[in-house]
């Protein structure tokens, strides 16, 4: 079984099942079980041993993957401690006088998320816990929210020559200029072009389709968020909840080039950019975290706005808040283990190479899909591109370096899909968890918005095979999109 299509059997399962019975953690647990007795030739000594000791153990005891937890309970410390403090409740006055809309809600979140472009993981736990007080007061469905969120955070960072996911692109491009390959690549990056313009569309036209109509038409409301924070603080001003974002920001940017030896001495020492290339995301936002956690801690004992108690009360407050997506993405981590152990990799890898020769113009489109489907079943985007990108690489880098760029860059913006459409991502987890929505809620109401992009994606892709240029598919893509968009408020009315 192993490197063959029962390699894909277990993500495909967990991710049915919990689109089926809208449970995660058993979901996720079966798909791991299954791939344990595919990878022991169903023996239960060996079955128990690789999940266990190969799989769940391993998933966590794994350094990059501890950085992203470390980060995640920092974080959530910080959001705890941001609400104990008032400042949440200040943001939300200043809102509640200038934002006087849903659509300005709506938008609100959109900019924030743009603005946050240096990780995914960072971007969707934060604009989560700023805006979620705010969507709320103007009737936003969380699940909009956590849609809101999901699509600024990927989209965002993979055209964002200044993010974590610039360095995991260039790092996989090997024997080629990685950081000049992904600004080439920026502009036919489809997908993440067309979700930005799709979103702003639906929100100007106020357009809901598929289970997210649903969702929408409930009205479900979670109460204003503010008045409870009220009681708690009256000293907590907006520079209590914007202090320290912009002093997580800061200090993120700086331990990602710091891991990638910015401050480094010698021949060691990178230039700014050269370092965020080869920086580590997760040493990087850990010890950001970190540091911001320290210089707030600081800040709100000069302030007086919280007492060294009530601080260390929001430890175990923070912890407890990421607990859903800490589990989920541990089970995630665990269920790619079991993936990679089948040969997944090695089974889509002989599929490219094989189909490469003779769909050459077609190629970019092939591995768009082929990345969806990669992406969606390994719930991964990095591993995505760690498969797919060596192997575009191999193909063209000799014959022709303007189909790869292209290529690259639709395996790019597979993977951003996939990664979308898949409960098993960790970035999807974290978006629900930011908005605070049941996650397999916002999983069912994303596939229809993320598929409609994906088939304008796909048509744009063929065209760009062709005419090997970004602007007459992007055009096309584009008046698509709100064409689209158009009718169905037509249909709507």
């Amino acid at each position: 079984m192993i490197g063959t299509f029962w390699s894909l059997v277990p993500p495909v399962v967990a991710i049915t099942l919990a689109l089926i019975t809208k449970e995660v953690y058993s979901s996720l647990f079966i798909g791991i079980v299954i791939g344990g007795l595919f990878f022991s030739g169903f023996s239960f000594t060996g079955t128990i041993t690789h999940i266990f000791q190969d799989g769940v153990v391993k998933s966590l005891s794994a350094s990059y993957n501890v950085g992203i937890l470390v980060f995640l309970v920092v974080l959530g410390t910080l959001v705890a401690m941001m609400n104990k403090a008032g400042g949440s409740a200040a943001f939300g006055k200043w809102a509640k006088e200038h934002i006087k809309t849903k659509v300005g809600a709506q938008v609100a979140t959109v900019i924030l998320g743009i603005l946050i472009f240096i990780d995914d993981y960072f971007n969707c736990l934060t604009v989560g816990s700023v805006m979620r007080p705010v969507t709320d007061r103007h009737g936003v469905c969380r699940e909009k929210l956590a849609y809101l969120i999901d699509s600024t955070a990927a989209p965002i960072c993979i055209i964002a020559p200044v993010s974590s996911w610039a360095a995991a692109v260039t790092g996989f491009v090997e024997g080629e200029d990685g950081f000049t390959l992904f600004l080439k690549a920026i502009p036919y990056n489809f997908y993440a072009l067309f979700t930005i313009i799709a979103m702003f569309a639906i929100i100007l036209t106020d357009v809901s389709f598929g289970p997210m109509k649903y969702f929408e038409k409930a009205e479900l409301f979670y109460g204003d968020g503010y008045e409870e924070e009220d009681k708690t603080d009256s000293k907590g001003t907006v520079f209590d909840l914007v202090f320290p974002i912009a002093t997580l920001i800061v200090l993120c940017i700086l331990g990602m080039v710091y891991s990638g030896g910015f401050f480094a001495s010698g021949e060691e020492k990178k230039g700014f950019v050269e370092a965020f290339s080869a920086s580590d995301a997760s040493v990087g936002l850990m010890l950001g975290s970190m540091g911001a956690l320290i210089v707030t801690i600081i800040a709100y004992l000069i302030r007086r706005v919280l007492k060294f108690e009530s601080i260390m009360a929001c430890l175990p407050e923070g912890f407890k808040a990421m607990v859903p997506a800490i589990l989920i993405l541990t089970l995630a981590w665990t269920l790619k283990g079991m993936t990679d152990s089948l040969g997944a990799k090695e089974f889509v890898a002989g599929i490219v190479q094989s189909g490469a020769g003779s769909f050459m113009n077609f190629l970019p489109a092939l591995v768009f899909v082929i990345a969806i489907f990669l992406a969606f079943a390994t719930g991964t985007s990095w591993g995505t591109f760690g498969i797919l990108i060596p192997i575009v690489v191999a193909v063209f880098s000799n014959t022709d370096p303007t189909l790869m760029i292209i290529s690259i860059s639709a395996c790019m913006a597979g993977a951003v899909c996939g990664d979308h459409c898949s409960p098993i991502s960790d970035t999807t987890i974290m978006s629900s968890a930011g908005a605070q929505c049941v996650h397999v809620d916002h999983v069912s109401t994303q596939i229809p918005y993320a598929m409609c992009v994906a088939g304008v994606s796909f048509v744009t892709y063929i065209i760009a095979g062709f005419v090997k240029n970004p602007f007459v598919p992007f055009i096309i893509g584009t008046a698509a999109i709100i064409g689209g968009v158009i009718l169905l408020k037509k249909k709507q009315k």
